[in-house]
Protein backbone atom coordinates (compact mmCIF):
# COMPACT_ATOMS: atom_id res chain seq x y z
CA UNK A 1 0.00 0.00 0.00
CA UNK A 2 1.41 3.48 -0.88
CA UNK A 3 1.00 6.76 0.99
CA UNK A 4 0.20 9.91 -0.14
CA UNK A 5 2.75 12.48 0.15
CA UNK A 6 1.55 15.42 2.13
CA UNK A 7 1.07 17.36 -0.92
CA UNK A 8 -1.16 14.88 -2.33
CA UNK A 9 -3.03 14.43 0.95
CA UNK A 10 -4.21 18.45 0.49
CA UNK A 11 -5.08 18.27 -2.70
CA UNK A 12 -7.02 14.85 -2.25
CA UNK A 13 -8.85 17.10 1.20
CA UNK A 14 -9.11 20.31 -1.10
CA UNK A 15 -10.91 18.32 -3.69
CA UNK A 16 -13.13 16.37 -1.29
CA UNK A 17 -14.34 19.84 0.47
CA UNK A 18 -15.15 21.15 -2.81
CA UNK A 19 -17.30 18.09 -3.69
CA UNK A 20 -19.27 18.33 -0.62
CA UNK A 21 -19.64 22.36 -0.93
CA UNK A 22 -20.84 21.21 -4.52
CA UNK A 23 -23.77 18.59 -3.28
CA UNK A 24 -24.79 21.52 -0.88
CA UNK A 25 -24.97 23.87 -3.28
CA UNK A 26 -27.15 21.92 -4.81
CA UNK A 27 -29.46 20.66 -2.46
CA UNK A 28 -29.94 24.14 -1.11
CA UNK A 29 -30.66 25.46 -4.72
CA UNK A 30 -33.33 22.29 -5.51
CA UNK A 31 -34.89 23.18 -2.20
CA UNK A 32 -35.05 27.32 -2.79
CA UNK A 33 -36.52 26.45 -6.77
CA UNK A 34 -39.28 23.68 -5.55
CA UNK A 35 -40.29 26.01 -2.59
CA UNK A 36 -40.70 28.86 -4.71
CA UNK A 37 -44.08 29.97 -5.42
CA UNK A 38 -44.98 32.70 -8.13
CA UNK A 39 -48.24 34.57 -8.46
CA UNK A 40 -50.06 35.02 -11.59
CA UNK A 41 -52.57 37.47 -12.46
CA UNK A 42 -56.17 35.24 -14.33
CA UNK A 43 -55.17 37.33 -17.85
CA UNK A 44 -51.13 35.62 -17.56
CA UNK A 45 -53.07 31.97 -16.20
CA UNK A 46 -55.64 32.36 -19.63
CA UNK A 47 -52.14 33.24 -22.17
CA UNK A 48 -50.84 30.04 -20.41
CA UNK A 49 -47.46 31.92 -18.83
CA UNK A 50 -48.46 30.28 -15.28
CA UNK A 51 -46.64 26.43 -14.97
CA UNK A 52 -48.40 23.63 -15.48
CA UNK A 53 -48.41 20.78 -13.09
CA UNK A 54 -46.46 23.27 -10.65
CA UNK A 55 -47.88 25.83 -7.60
CA UNK A 56 -48.43 28.76 -7.92
CA UNK A 57 -50.55 31.57 -6.95
CA UNK A 58 -53.42 33.67 -8.92
CA UNK A 59 -55.04 36.91 -7.54
CA UNK A 60 -58.03 38.82 -8.07
CA UNK A 61 -61.50 39.67 -6.96
CA UNK A 62 -64.10 37.25 -6.65
CA UNK A 63 -66.71 37.52 -9.58
CA UNK A 64 -70.08 38.42 -7.85
CA UNK A 65 -72.73 35.75 -8.52
CA UNK A 66 -69.99 32.93 -8.85
CA UNK A 67 -69.10 31.43 -5.23
CA UNK A 68 -71.35 28.32 -5.34
CA UNK A 69 -71.06 26.07 -2.15
CA UNK A 70 -71.42 22.38 -1.71
CA UNK A 71 -70.73 21.22 1.24
CA UNK A 72 -67.06 22.27 2.26
CA UNK A 73 -66.60 22.36 -1.63
CA UNK A 74 -66.23 25.51 -3.02
CA UNK A 75 -66.30 26.89 -6.59
CA UNK A 76 -65.76 30.54 -8.08
CA UNK A 77 -64.14 32.25 -10.04
CA UNK A 78 -61.34 35.06 -9.73
CA UNK A 79 -60.97 37.84 -12.67
CA UNK A 80 -58.90 40.82 -13.15
CA UNK A 81 -61.61 42.75 -15.08
CA UNK A 82 -59.85 41.24 -18.31
CA UNK A 83 -60.19 37.69 -17.59
CA UNK A 84 -61.49 35.07 -15.58
CA UNK A 85 -60.45 31.83 -13.75
CA UNK A 86 -62.53 29.28 -12.37
CA UNK A 87 -61.27 27.92 -9.08
CA UNK A 88 -62.66 24.59 -6.69
CA UNK A 89 -61.39 24.57 -3.29
CA UNK A 90 -62.76 22.06 -0.67
CA UNK A 91 -62.06 23.60 3.44
CA UNK A 92 -63.22 26.57 5.37
CA UNK A 93 -62.78 29.83 3.92
CA UNK A 94 -61.79 32.73 5.71
CA UNK A 95 -64.15 35.02 7.34
CA UNK A 96 -63.34 37.51 5.41
CA UNK A 97 -64.00 35.78 1.79
CA UNK A 98 -66.61 37.74 -0.33
CA UNK A 99 -67.55 38.40 -3.54
CA UNK A 100 -66.41 41.30 -5.15
CA UNK A 101 -63.32 41.00 -3.11
CA UNK A 102 -59.67 40.15 -3.06
CA UNK A 103 -58.71 37.11 -2.80
CA UNK A 104 -55.37 34.75 -3.43
CA UNK A 105 -55.36 31.11 -3.69
CA UNK A 106 -52.73 28.95 -4.31
CA UNK A 107 -52.81 25.38 -5.98
CA UNK A 108 -52.52 23.99 -9.17
CA UNK A 109 -54.35 24.06 -12.93
CA UNK A 110 -55.68 20.98 -13.63
CA UNK A 111 -57.53 20.64 -16.64
CA UNK A 112 -58.56 24.42 -17.04
CA UNK A 113 -59.13 24.80 -13.41
CA UNK A 114 -57.33 25.96 -10.54
CA UNK A 115 -57.60 23.82 -7.28
CA UNK A 116 -56.73 25.86 -4.57
CA UNK A 117 -54.84 24.35 -1.60
CA UNK A 118 -54.88 27.82 0.55
CA UNK A 119 -57.88 30.86 0.28
CA UNK A 120 -56.21 34.20 1.49
CA UNK A 121 -58.86 36.78 1.93
CA UNK A 122 -57.89 40.99 2.49
CA UNK A 123 -57.97 41.73 5.47
CA UNK A 124 -59.81 45.15 5.68
CA UNK A 125 -61.33 47.20 3.11
CA UNK A 126 -58.17 49.19 1.85
CA UNK A 127 -55.83 46.08 1.86
CA UNK A 128 -55.06 43.78 -1.30
CA UNK A 129 -51.64 42.09 -1.76
CA UNK A 130 -49.53 44.75 -4.41
CA UNK A 131 -49.08 41.60 -6.75
CA UNK A 132 -53.02 41.69 -7.26
CA UNK A 133 -53.59 45.16 -7.14
CA UNK A 134 -50.65 45.32 -9.61
CA UNK A 135 -52.39 42.83 -11.85
CA UNK A 136 -55.85 44.90 -11.98
CA UNK A 137 -54.27 48.20 -12.59
CA UNK A 138 -52.57 46.59 -15.84
CA UNK A 139 -55.89 44.84 -16.68
CA UNK A 140 -57.87 48.05 -16.23
CA UNK A 141 -60.18 47.38 -13.50
CA UNK A 142 -62.17 50.27 -12.83
CA UNK A 143 -60.40 52.63 -10.19
CA UNK A 144 -61.22 51.99 -6.68
CA UNK A 145 -61.49 47.98 -7.14
CA UNK A 146 -57.99 47.46 -6.07
CA UNK A 147 -55.78 48.98 -3.58
CA UNK A 148 -54.60 52.72 -3.56
CA UNK A 149 -58.39 53.42 -3.59
CA UNK A 150 -57.57 56.39 -1.25
CA UNK A 151 -54.82 58.26 -2.59
CA UNK A 152 -51.57 58.20 -3.76
CA UNK A 153 -50.28 60.72 -1.02
CA UNK A 154 -52.18 58.77 1.74
CA UNK A 155 -49.85 55.92 0.52
CA UNK A 156 -46.93 58.35 0.15
CA UNK A 157 -47.73 59.48 3.48
CA UNK A 158 -47.53 56.02 5.19
CA UNK A 159 -44.48 54.74 3.27
CA UNK A 160 -42.43 58.07 3.85
CA UNK A 161 -43.39 58.89 6.64
CA UNK A 162 -43.92 62.93 5.63
CA UNK A 163 -46.63 62.99 8.18
CA UNK A 164 -47.83 63.57 11.62
CA UNK A 165 -50.41 61.99 13.48
CA UNK A 166 -53.96 63.04 12.46
CA UNK A 167 -52.92 63.85 9.18
CA UNK A 168 -54.74 61.85 6.62
CA UNK A 169 -52.61 58.93 6.25
CA UNK A 170 -50.62 58.97 9.28
CA UNK A 171 -50.00 55.95 11.26
CA UNK A 172 -53.48 55.73 13.73
CA UNK A 173 -54.91 58.86 11.93
CA UNK A 174 -58.74 59.23 10.72
CA UNK A 175 -59.23 57.69 7.39
CA UNK A 176 -60.21 60.58 4.94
Amino acid sequence: MTTLKPRQRRLALAALLLLAAGAIAALVFNAFRSNLVFFYSPTQVAANEAPAGRTFRIGGLVEPGSVKREGVRVNFVVTDSAKTVSVRYEGVLPDLFKEGKGVVAQGKLESGVFVAREVLAKHDENYMPPEAAEALKKAGAPHGSYAGQHSDKAAQTLVTGDGAAGKPGAYGAPKP
